[in-house]
């Protein structure tokens, strides 16, 4: 019996990166030596055991056998008689192929370590396609690490969406992908390595239709719609925004890919057509009720905030009001931080100020100073105290804005 620490624990060692989980492989060990040894049996689907003392995971070595569509469609085979390089070899990409044995050597099969000096995500071997989740991975992968996918990984991927195997992907899973692919360092190579291999037409198809779609006249045209918005998240990573923040931003222009093309130049009412289709996307993939929440509220209101310092008033407090700024104060400046990632997302503006932000805030504050019990203390009747706060609002704001 032999214990190895593999996988992403030994990747971020070479990497330099912190480790948070460490993962091991026993080699020659049968399920009744692991509980013998005091292991504690936790794998449903394949021998999985917690250490009695650090509860870390120790996997038996398996292989596996492509027996269906999807990635719930294997045939998990573990036994004394398997190898670590069997093990290692079952595993997707070569920088999360390599092992340390309980001296500390490296054992490095695949070639991982040589692919980590290179940045270069590269798969083990045509199994790689037996597993849809992988182009997942991988374009997560180059999101985090900043690492670019070998040509014949991107064939491959391209071969694993034509033959409709990304279609088999859980919804739930799907999301869990992108919530981290948007949270890490280079979120717009998830989306590019995506579109390379075809998988973003398929699994976000509102999105992948936004790239060729002119931006307005007034924005620079010359940069498509796709790609603003990938202009616009980079700019979120940068300001290590949220994820709700991310995630609003990645579909707010989401109306102009239904744009009719004689339309183009102006795009009108492109924030009423994105709402329905932010909605069905987040109903797809299950999305988390407070990305939907924000992504909605930019969605409706970022073109009125880029007009904050042209509107009057009366206009300001109907967006605060309608963006619920008063009792979810840190959903409105969520919005508004998306806002100015959004204006900084145009060609040229990536440096300019944005001012649009603090008379919004401005103009909140200044309301949200009025003292609504005292109004409703004092109200004539119970049915006059909404308007008469909406007026003691508006007149705050017009004095504060002045």
């Amino acid at each position: 019996m032999k214990v190895y620490e593999v996988g992403g624990a030994v990747r971020d060692e070479l990497l330099g990166l912190p480790v948070k989980d460490r993962d091991f492989v026993v080699v020659g060990a049968t399920p009744e030596q692991m509980v013998a040894l005091g292991y504690r049996a936790v794998g449903r689907d394949f021998p999985v055991f917690l250490h009695p003392t650090t509860h870390e995971e120790y996997a038996l070595a398996r292989t596996e056998r492509k027996t269906g569509r999807g990635y719930r469609g294997f045939q998990i085979f573990a036994s004394p008689e398997v190898t670590l390089e069997d093990d290692l070899a079952r595993r997707d990409l070569t920088i999360n192929a390599m092992a340390r044995a309980e001296r500390g050597d490296l054992i490095d099969p695949f070639n991982g370590a040589g692919d980590i000096q290179s940045r270069i995500l590269r798969h083990i071997g045509p199994a790689f396609v037996e597993d849809p989740v992988r182009v997942l991975r991988v374009a997560r992968f180059a999101a985090r690490f900043g690492f670019d996918v070998a040509p014949e990984t991107i064939i491959l991927m391209r071969e694993m969406v034509l033959e409709g195997e990304v279609d088999h992907l859980v919804a739930e899973r799907v999301w869990q992908e992108f919530a981290r692919g948007l949270m890490a360092e280079h979120p717009v190579r998830m989306f590019m390595v995506l579109r390379e291999c075809g998988a973003l037409a398929r699994i976000l198809p509102e999105l992948d239709c936004l790239f060729g779609v002119p931006q307005p006249a007034q924005h620079h045209p010359e940069v498509d719609t796709g790609e603003h918005v990938m202009r616009a998240l980079r700019c979120a990573a940068q300001r290590g925004e949220s994820l709700e923040v991310r995630f609003a931003l990645l579909v707010h222009d989401l109306g102009k890919g239904t744009t009719p093309r004689d339309e183009w130049p102006r795009h009108i009412g492109h924030e009423g057509r994105s709402l329905p289709l932010i909605e069905a996307l987040c109903e797809r993939l299950r999305v988390p009720v407070a990305c939907r929440e924000l992504a909605l509220a930019v969605a409706k209101w970022h073109t009125h905030v880029h007009r904050a310092l042209e509107l009057r008033p009366e206009t300001l407090l109907k967006v605060l009001e309608q963006c619920d700024a008063f009792r979810r104060p840190e959903r409105f400046d969520s919005m508004l931080r998306a806002c100015e990632c959004d204006a900084r997302g145009r060609l040229g503006f990536e440096e300019r100020s944005y001012p649009q932000a603090e008379r919004m805030r401005e103009a909140a504050r200044a309301a949200a100073a009025v003292n609504t019990a005292d109004i409703a203390r004092s109200a004539p009747k119970p049915d006059e105290i909404r308007q008469l706060v909406h007026l003691a609002r508006l007149a705050a704001i017009r004095g504060a804005l002045r």
